[in-house]
């Protein structure tokens, strides 16, 4: 079971990621950020973060968790229409955050994941945890 959150502070702001990863009794946390960033991005991030972090001998089924429903519907929906025009959207615009999103299909189609949506701050331990790492993994503003 992971869990995966982003935060930023202005949108763009400084940002921050934050996973949460439970597989049995063990858990791993992974937080980190950058100085002038999204919050879409940093979603993504999260969600990349955490499919890297999978020990690659590892072959079983993956539930990720996330309250964005960009990351959700992006990689679940809109990302099959993406690829077929090249990358574009249905407007013929370019796809914002591409090279996340060519990054986040690559790690999908290695592991076996089921992309779950939770509701953000509705108390959900797992992803209020996820978020308290990601406003962690925020810099400071100089």
């Amino acid at each position: 079971m992971i869990y995966t959150d982003g935060a930023c502070s202005g949108n763009p702001g400084p940002g921050g990621w934050g996973v949460l990863m439970q597989f049995g009794d063990k858990e791993k946390t992974l937080k980190g950020g950058e100085h002038d960033t999204t919050n879409n991005r940093m979603e993504m991030m999260a969600a990349i973060k955490a499919l890297e972090a999978i020990n690659e001998k590892y072959r079983g089924n993956v539930t990720l968790w996330t309250d964005s429903t960009y990351v959700m519907k992006g990689i679940t929906e809109w990302i099959h229409g993406w690829k077929k025009r090249g990358w574009k959207k249905s407007d013929k615009k370019p796809v914002v955050n591409v090279d996340l999103w060519k990054e986040l299909d690559a790690l999908n189609a290695i592991h076996n994941v089921t992309w779950k949506w939770v509701k953000g701050h509705a108390g959900v331990e797992g992803n209020e945890r996820a978020d308290k790492l990601a406003r962690a993994g925020m810099p400071v503003r100089d």
